[in-house]
């Protein structure tokens, strides 16, 4: 036990899974049926126009990267992460295939020479991202993997005791648990480190609790060493490689959108973190072909009291595909072997970011059967935030946050 505490403090920085329904297949995705859209013809897709200097970033390609002047592959980088659950334990193999082609791109330009050797490398990071190798030890497992924890890493290398931190902050109110290691830089990229003490910290208690492991008869199993692979030239982004094979993602200052999908992960604040986030972003026009791809429901302010049938009608769980002559369709699976539709239209109102919503038809399919389902329905959609990955919207008085997971025509 004490080596796999050992081995957990060594892999650095700890998700649990959250499990999401399966995404609809591709090849039935987009049987529509004949309905046609209430507000008359619908005009064909327009390009996504230029943003101006200065709008807003409501329908940005990427928020990040004017946010805090990522170059393009840091941004690809943040992109591919979003929607990734417990920071890698929960991914779609696609979604990891981006995640780990970003990361190989981002190494192969090397970012800032010598990263050791930059103040740059010096602070507190956040763990968005990690590999969990088949050495991950049950403890690294279980603090990396879950979403209402923090997991920082701190660097200090240019002080009379260099060292490097892993906490895990378990919540404002509750405390952390920190694994301190002595650090020797050996080279441009590689830190060698011995953890030598730790610690739980609660708020609660007047003194530190000490981590059960000891170190100093750990030997070599205590020792580790971590390469920087990558390191941006703002100093916000680090990319680094431990010696038991785990690749670390971290980031100086969290993306707002990853702190959305943190909190919502966690089931915690959520309405706090999008009121924040909204409030920050003056809403630019919105056009139905921004809206145009395969969303999956992440979060819903409230479904109780509601029938599956007003569930699918409105969206409230699961999948909604949208496509350019503005067809809609909701996908819901309430049970195992049991799934919902409804069929509808969307169209937008006026010059506002307001849309009419109208379902007309659905059907409820069990195996191979399928039964007729009332769904027909009329909403008002408001979008308050809509980029390439994410779209905050209020229909009548259910407020929902979905995650882009492909594009359709």
């Amino acid at each position: 036990m004490a080596a796999a505490a050992a081995a957990a403090a060594a892999g650095g920085l700890i998700n649990l899974r959250h499990p999401h329904p399966s995404p609809p297949p591709r090849s039935a995705s987009l049987r529509f049926g004949a309905s046609h859209a209430p507000c008359g013809s619908p005009s064909p897709p327009r390009p996504l126009r230029p943003r101006r200097h200065g709008a807003p970033l409501l329908v940005a390609r990427s928020v990040v990267a004017a946010e805090a002047a990522y170059t393009d592959p840091e941004a690809a980088l943040l992109e591919a992460l979003l929607g990734v659950q417990g920071r890698g334990r929960a991914v779609a193999p696609r979604q990891l295939q981006e995640v780990e082609s970003a990361v190989q791109a981002l190494e192969a330009l090397g970012g800032v020479p010598d990263p050791t050797s930059s103040s740059l490398i010096e602070g507190s990071w956040q763990l968005i991202f990690t590999t969990r190798p088949g050495t991950a030890s049950p403890i690294q497992r279980t603090f990396v993997g879950v979403d209402s924890f923090r997991i920082f890493q701190e660097v200090y290398l240019r002080t009379d005791d260099p060292r490097v931190v892993n906490v895990v902050r378990f919540s404002e109110s509750v405390g952390d648990l920190k694994v301190e290691a002595q650090a020797t830089i050996e080279d441009g990229k590689r830190i060698l480190f011995r953890f030598d003490r730790a610690a739980f910290t609660f708020k609660f208690l007047p003194f530190k609790v000490p981590y059960p492991v000891p170190f100093r008869l750990l030997g070599d199993e205590a020792k580790g060493w971590l390469d920087t692979t990558y390191l941006s030239h703002t100093g916000n982004i680090r990319i680094s490689r431990g010696n038991k094979g785990t690749t670390f993602v971290l980031q100086k200052s969290a993306d707002p959108r990853q702190t959305l999908l943190s909190a919502i992960s966690a089931g915690t604040g959520v309405k706090e973190v999008i009121d924040d986030f909204t409030s920050s972003k003056n809403g630019a026009e919105v056009d139905l072909n921004i809206l145009v791809g395969e969303w999956q429901l992440l979060w819903g302010s409230q479904t109780e009291g509601e029938s599956w049938s007003s569930i699918a009608s409105a969206g409230l769980k699961d999948f909604q595909i949208i496509i350019e002559d503005g067809q809609l369709k909701n996908l819901v699976n309430p049970f195992p072997g049991v799934s919902l539709n409804a069929r509808g239209n969307i169209c937008k109102k006026g010059n506002s970011n307001t849309f009419s919503v109208s379902m007309n038809e659905g059907a409820v399919q069990v195996g191979g059967v399928q039964f007729p389902l009332d769904t027909q329905g009329e909403f008002v959609m408001e979008i308050l935030y809509i980029d390439s990955k994410i779209r905050i919207s209020r229909l009548n008085q259910h407020m929902l946050v979905h995650l882009r997971i492909a594009n359709t025509t």
